[in-house]
């Protein structure tokens, strides 16, 4: 489903911030890349999600190359994509309810009664559904990262990028985003990405775990094989 063969990535005239990194990601599993703040986890998932192009390797999704040169073919491919962002990145200028909305408007052919089913069903499953007319500014930070959550899978994609889901979150909070990551993963028999530097809640939830440290990959394997390493 996610597959990246030796990928570098750097801006011009600066170090590489990707350097050799070489992850891959099976229908149904939730792998999580974690490091410290600035090794590249970010870049990594912007890197998978097409948006930077990397400058030496290669990147497939769903058994093919990224359509880079491609954007009409790229729009499609990432319309079978989900990505919840490091700060929720809510219109803030919609409702909670439009927010979700939204990628099914643009991109789906469902009509507005359908939209409002499958709305109003990730909403529910995120907790949120009385807080569908809210504006983003009504609601809290927590509630907010829920609602990124909602529209992140709004479409049922078969790809799920996780950008520092748990950050900023009180422990309740954590724990029912972590598993809802896990059980719509397993519900979708998609393949996830989670970028985390939360240990205790990403080890809960993730089949196989890639460490970063200065732009590459210093270790790999299962929680468990991490955990006695």
């Amino acid at each position: 489903m996610i597959n990246l063969d030796q990928v570098s990535f750097r801006y011009p005239h600066s170090a590489p911030i990707v350097r050799n990194v070489g992850l891959s990601v099976k229908k149904g599993q939730v792998v999580a890349v974690m490091g410290p703040s600035g090794c590249g986890k970010t870049t990594l998932l912007r890197i998978v999600a097409g948006l930077l192009q990397p400058y030496e390797g290669r990147v497939q999704l769903l058994g093919r190359t990224i359509p880079y040169e491609s954007p009409a073919q790229l729009r499609t491919l990432r319309t079978k994509m989900g990505m919840l962002f490091q700060f929720g990145a809510l219109f803030t200028d919609m409702t909670v309810y439009d927010n979700v909305a939204f990628p099914l408007r643009e991109t789906t052919a469902l009509n507005e009664h359908e939209v409002r089913e499958r709305v109003m069903q990730k909403l529910t499953a995120v907790g949120l559904a009385e807080a569908a007319e809210k504006m983003p500014a009504e609601i809290s930070g927590g509630m907010a990262r829920r609602v990124a959550l909602a529209r992140a899978i709004a479409q049922n994609p078969q790809i799920m990028l996780f950008d520092e889901p748990f950050t900023g979150l009180d422990p309740i909070a954590m724990d029912t985003i972590a598993s809802f990551i896990r059980e719509q993963t397993n519900a979708l028999n998609a393949a996830s990405i989670v970028v985390s530097h939360d240990v205790q809640e990403t080890f809960a939830i993730s089949d196989y775990i890639y460490v970063m440290h200065q732009s590459g990959i210093i270790a790999h394997g299962t929680p468990s094989e991490l955990t006695h390493h």
